[in-house]
């Protein structure tokens, strides 16, 4: 890893954020932490950078910047065999939801577009969509219950650099042999860098919960050691920097 990528994150941390730091300034890293990260700080424009923050703090800085940030592919939860997921997810617009869908989960393609969540009837969603247009994708998931373990997991190039319970309990070496197999069966269509959140529920065993971009991911207690490469390769340089 080159030890003169500067690792941007936000002003305000918290410890999973200093745990990240350490992690990055050991490898001899540098770090940059940015209040008013909107405002382009030149010394930055000629140098290798990498970016860790939320979802706002990072596609700005990326587009000040001028990189990339790896992003899994949104919808592939809706492309995988049900062997995967273990629940019926449809990919649809906003138009295409009928009052006999619910209860449902239901999550926008577009990230914050609303809160995602389980919506018991039409009229609860109808009301957090007002404004939207009707051409606007989401997934809508069918509800598993309940759900007793949640898992996090770091992965780069098909490796698990780490995994960790974040929500109840459960046996994680099964939850790595799930996960190996799914990332083998996969791997295709993941990017580089990736975050894999596993679910467990006594019937249908491990599955894949969702995906999330490395660069705005928190640990969920994975070891910020072992993570950091997934962190900082997040970020990758364009042509035109």
């Amino acid at each position: 890893m080159n030890k003169q990528i500067t690792l941007l994150i936000p002003e305000k941390t918290d410890i999973e954020f200093d745990k990240v730091v350490e992690a990055w300034l050991h490898r001899n890293g540098q770090i940059k932490r940015l209040g008013k990260y909107w405002i382009k700080d030149e010394a930055l424009s000629n140098q290798p950078i990498a970016i860790y923050g939320n979802q706002t703090f990072s596609l700005v800085l990326a587009l000040i910047y001028n990189v990339d940030l790896l992003s899994p592919d949104d919808t592939l939860i809706a492309r995988l065999d049900h062997k995967w997921r273990k629940r019926k997810i449809e990919l649809k617009e906003i138009s295409q939801v009928k009052p006999t869908d619910f209860p449902v989960f239901i999550k926008p393609v577009i990230p914050k577009l609303f809160l995602a969540g389980v919506f018991q009837t039409f009229n609860d969603f109808d009301k957090v969509i007002s404004g939207l247009q009707n051409h606007e994708m989401i997934l809508m998931s069918e509800i598993i219950d309940p759900i007793l373990a949640e898992v996090r997991c770091f992965v780069r190039n098909g490796e698990i650099m780490d995994l960790a319970l974040y929500e109840g309990d459960a046996d994680l070496i099964e939850a790595r042999n799930f996960l190996s197999d799914f990332i083998t069966n996969t791997k295709h269509d993941l990017p580089k860098v990736v975050v894999i959140d596993l679910a467990y529920n006594e019937l249908n065993g491990w599955f894949v919960l969702e995906f999330n971009a490395c660069w705005g991911a928190g640990l969920n207690n994975c070891n910020a050691e072992k993570v950091i490469d997934c962190i900082v390769e997040a970020t990758e340089e364009t042509p035109e920097r």
